[in-house]
């Protein structure tokens, strides 16, 4: 493995958090890994809700974004958002 795939292996891992007993990526996370915004993951997510089960993602409580937000300085931007992030699992 080269040094920079280590690099962005490390960068991925880091943005893997633990909620609800799982492993779970935040949806502006996995936008910016994907390279689209988080609006239009959402969208896309939402036009194939086949491909993408209840267990494959679920939208945070407020407490849980509170606590995200708490704990992680990149979600500050979150914390006056009227709706709450989606979190996937796989």
């Amino acid at each position: 493995m080269t040094s920079k795939s280590l690099i962005v292996q490390k960068e991925i891992e880091n943005r893997i958090f633990t909620m609800r007993g799982q492993q779970v990526m935040i949806d502006g996370d996995l936008g910016e890994v994907y390279g689209v915004e988080t609006k239009i993951l959402n969208q896309a997510v939402r036009r194939n809700l086949r491909r993408f089960p209840d267990s494959f993602r679920y939208q945070l409580t407020q407490e849980e974004k509170n606590q995200l937000v708490t704990n992680c300085d990149r979600f500050k931007n979150l914390k006056h958002s009227t709706s709450n992030p989606y979190a996937f699992t796989e």
